[in-house]
C-alpha cells in the first residue's frame, strides 16, 4: 500500500468502492460514512464518529479491521482510565520472579547482582505489556477502536490527542515507538459530554444517525436472514414508531437486531401488538420507557405501524 493510496485494499479506489467493501465485510453505510471512512483510509487520519448509542458506530471499526484483514485493536473508554491502562504497564509478576531466580543464581554462584545489568533486564521488552494503544502502533495494518471516548476525561484526551499527532510514544526506558504505518483509528462518542475541539480537529468528523427504513430493512435482513421479509419489515415500522416517541433510550439499530432476533427465536414470521408487547424488553432498555409505552398504549401504536408495513 502506498501513501498515494493509504491504506485502501487493492481495487478500491474511491468513496463508492469503500461502501461496497464495506457491504461485502456485513458492514452497509451510507454514502456519508463511507466517504468518512474512504478519506480515513486514503488520509491515514483517524474518524470520529458521534451519535446514539446502538446506530452502528463501533461495528464500523469491526468492518474496517475485516475490509483490510487486519487486528482490531480496542480501547474501551471509561472515567479515570488514564495512560497506563491505554499504552503499556510492567508486567510486576514476572519481573518479580526474574529477580528472585537472579538473586537465587547470584546467592549459588557466590557472586553479587549487578544492579545495573538487572534494572536493564527488568525493564526490557519481554517485561512490557503492550495495551491496545501501543500494539497499534507496534502492529501494521491494524485498526484502532476508541470506543466511548466521550467517558474518559480532559486529561486522557489531552494525552490520546499527543499521540494521534505523531503516531509515536516514548517510553523512558526503551526509548521511542513510532508506527511504521499509522494505524486506521476510529473514535466513538455516545456525546454524554463534549469532546474537546482540539481532539475533534484532528479527526474526521462525522454524525451517525439512525438509518432510514429502507437501509434498516436491509441491514436486518443481512444479519438475520432467517427473518422473513414482512417480519423485518414489521419489525423496523415498530422500532421507528418508537424512536418517534420521547424516550430515554430511543432504540437504535441494535436493539431493532435483538428484537428481531428474539422474534425468530419464538418462531414467529409476523409481529402483533400482544407479541410486541410481550418482547418488549428486547428494544427497550429503560423501566420508565416500559411504563411510558404502555400509557401511550403501544399496541395501538404498533398496529398501526404493522398495518404501513
Amino acid at each position: 500500500m502506498s501513501q498515494k493510496t493509504g491504506l485502501l485494499p487493492a481495487g478500491v479506489s474511491d468513496p463508492a468502492g469503500v461502501r461496497t467493501a464495506l457491504a461485502a465485510a456485513g458492514y452497509l453505510a451510507d454514502d456519508g460514512l463511507a466517504t468518512a471512512a474512504y478519506l480515513a483510509l486514503r488520509l491515514h487520519r483517524p474518524v470520529f464518529l458521534e451519535g446514539d448509542a446502538g446506530v452502528g458506530k463501533t461495528a464500523l471499526g469491526l468492518a474496517l479491521s475485516r475490509l483490510l484483514g487486519a487486528p482490531l485493536l480496542r480501547l474501551q473508554c471509561y472515567e479515570g482510565i488514564d495512560a497506563s491502562q491505554a499504552l503499556y504497564d510492567w508486567d510486576f509478576p514476572r519481573q518479580l520472579l526474574h529477580l528472585r531466580a537472579a538473586e537465587a543464581a547470584a546467592g549459588a554462584a557466590g557472586a553479587g547482582l549487578d544492579s545495573a545489568e538487572l534494572e536493564g533486564e527488568l525493564y526490557s521488552r519481554r517485561f512490557l505489556l503492550a495495551r491496545p494503544l501501543l500494539a497499534a502502533l507496534e502492529t501494521t495494518p491494524s485498526v484502532l477502536l476508541v470506543d466511548e471516548v466521550d467517558r474518559a476525561d480532559d486529561e486522557f484526551e489531552a494525552f490520546l490527542l499527543e499521540l494521534l499527532s505523531e503516531f509515536s510514544v516514548t517510553i523512558p526506558e526503551l526509548g521511542t515507538v513510532r508506527a511504521e504505518v499509522p494505524p486506521v483509528v476510529v473514535l466513538t462518542s455516545n456525546r454524554t459530554r463534549e469532546v474537546s475541539d482540539a481532539l475533534k480537529r484532528r479527526c474526521l468528523y462525522h454524525w451517525v444517525d439512525h438509518p432510514g427504513f429502507a437501509r434498516e430493512v436491509e441491514i436486518v435482513r443481512l444479519r438475520l436472514p432467517d427473518a422473513s421479509a414482512r417480519l423485518t419489515a414489521q419489525v423496523v415500522a415498530a422500532v421507528h414508531v418508537l424512536r418517534a416517541e420521547d424516550l430515554l433510550k430511543p432504540p437504535g439499530v441494535a436493539e431493532t437486531l435483538d428484537w428481531t432476533e428474539a422474534l425468530v427465536a419464538l418462531g414467529t414470521e409476523s409481529l402483533d401488538a400482544e407479541l410486541a408487547t410481550l418482547t418488549l424488553g428486547s428494544v427497550l432498555k429503560y423501566r420508565e420507557d416500559l411504563e411510558r409505552a404502555r400509557r401511550l398504549d403501544v399496541g395501538a401504536l404498533l398496529d398501526a405501524a404493522v398495518a404501513q408495513a
